[in-house]
C-alpha cells in the first residue's frame, strides 16, 4: 500500500511520537563502538565489558568492545574526538587519561572540554595501595616509617607518566613526606607481572585487577583512598585510619561521545546508560571487584573534569612532573 493511501490512523503513532525519539531511531543503524584507550585487562577494560552486554540489550543495537591502547591513553582517546559525532562510537575513558594527562602532556592533540560531550558516569574506584609482601610493611604507617628511614629505597610502578597511580602516589608522597623511585610501565598487566616477582614492590591502583592476588596473599593490600571503607575490602583501612587525614584519591571511569553529537542522540545514550548502572547486577558485579556506582547527570560530570583537571594540574606543577 502506498504512502497516499495508508488511513491516518496507521500513521498517527510516527506523526505523533517525540522528535527526538524519531531522530534517534533514524540515527540507529550499526553497532555501537566502546573505545578502550587501554590494552585488555586493568579496570578500564572492564567498565566497558560490563556495561557492553546490557547497554545492547538497551539500545536494541549491538555494542562492541574496541581497545585501542598507546601513548598513555592518548591514542584511543583522540580516536574518539576525532570521529564522527553520529552516536555510534564512544569512549569508555578513565579519569587518569582524562584528567591526568592533560595536566602533564601540554599539547595531546585535542582538548578533554571542548572534544568530548559526557554520556554518563559508570563507576567511581578507589584506588588501593598494594604491596609486595617483601616490603618490610604492613600497615600504611609502617610503610612511611621505613621509606622515611631508608629514602630512595623504594620503588613504585604506575601504568605511564601522568597515569593516576602516578599522579596519586605523588600526591601520597607529598602528604607523607617520603621519597619513592617511580617506576612507570605500559599498562597494569606489566606492572602486575613485575609486582607479583618483586621486580617492582609498591602500586597503587583501581582494586579489580588484583583483588585475586590479595585473596590469595600473594599481594598486600596497605591502604584504601577512600573517606570510608569498602565494603569488598573491609579489612582495608583508609588513609585517614593511616594517619593522612584530608586525603582521598578516588578513580572515576565514564563514558563520553564526540562533540558535536546532537542532543536527542546524547539523551537517548545516556539515558540508556544510567539505565544499566542502576541495575541491581551491574552494582553487584562492580561492587565486587572495589568499586563503587553512583549515578551523575551529564553536567555534573562535565563540572568534574574541569575541577579535577584544575587539581591535578597543581599535583604535576608541585611534583615538577614532567611529560616523557
Amino acid at each position: 500500500m502506498s504512502l497516499r493511501r495508508r488511513p491516518l490512523a496507521a500513521l498517527l503513532p510516527a506523526l505523533l511520537a517525540p522528535a527526538p525519539l524519531r531522530r534517534a531511531a533514524a540515527q540507529g543503524a550499526g553497532p555501537v563502538t566502546l573505545i578502550v584507550p587501554t590494552a585488555p585487562a586493568g579496570t578500564t577494560d572492564f567498565a566497558a565489558r560490563l556495561l557492553a552486554e546490557p547497554l545492547s540489550q538497551r539500545l536494541g543495537q549491538p555494542v562492541v568492545v574496541e581497545n585501542r591502547a598507546g601513548a598513555n591513553g592518548a591514542l584511543g582517546t583522540g580516536h574518539v574526538a576525532r570521529a564522527k559525532p553520529d552516536g555510534l562510537t564512544l569512549l569508555v575513558q578513565y579519569s587518569g587519561y582524562h584528567v591526568g594527562s592533560p595536566a602533564v602532556v601540554p599539547n595531546l592533540g585535542y582538548d578533554v572540554k571542548r572534544d568530548f560531550a559526557p554520556v554518563g558516569l559508570l563507576m567511581d574506584s578507589p584506588q588501593v595501595l598494594f604491596a609486595n609482601p617483601r616490603v618490610p610493611a604492613r600497615t600504611l604507617a609502617e610503610l612511611i616509617a621505613y621509606a622515611k628511614a631508608h629514602p630512595g629505597k623504594l620503588n613504585y610502578a604506575s601504568s605511564g607518566n601522568g597515569s593516576m597511580q602516578h599522579l596519586g602516589t605523588e600526591l601520597l608522597k607529598q602528604r607523607a613526606g617520603i621519597d619513592l623511585v617511580h617506576v612507570p610501565y605500559r599498562g597494569t598487566g606489566p606492572v602486575t607481572q613485575d609486582l607479583l616477582a618483586g621486580r617492582v614492590e609498591l602500586f597503587m591502583t583501581t582494586p579489580p585487577p588484583l583483588m585475586p592476588f590479595v585473596r590469595d596473599g600473594s599481594l598486600r593490600a596497605l591502604a584504601i583512598t577512600s573517606d570510608t571503607r569498602h565494603p569488598a575490602l573491609p579489612e582495608v583501612p583508609t588513609l585517614a585510619e593511616s594517619g593522612l587525614p584530608d586525603l582521598t584519591i578516588i578513580a572515576w571511569f565514564a563514558v563520553f561521545a564526540p562533540a558535536g553529537t546532537p542532543g536527542p542522540v546524547l539523551e537517548r545514550l545516556g539515558g540508556a546508560v544510567r539505565a544499566v548502572v542502576a541495575t541491581p547486577e551491574f552494582k553487584r558485579k562492580a561492587e565486587e571487584q572495589g568499586a563503587l556506582v553512583r549515578d551523575m547527570e551529564p553536567a555534573e560530570l562535565s563540572r568534574r573534569v574541569e575541577r579535577e583537571l584544575d587539581e591535578w594540574t597543581r599535583v604535576v606543577r608541585a611534583a615538577d612532573i614532567r611529560a616523557e
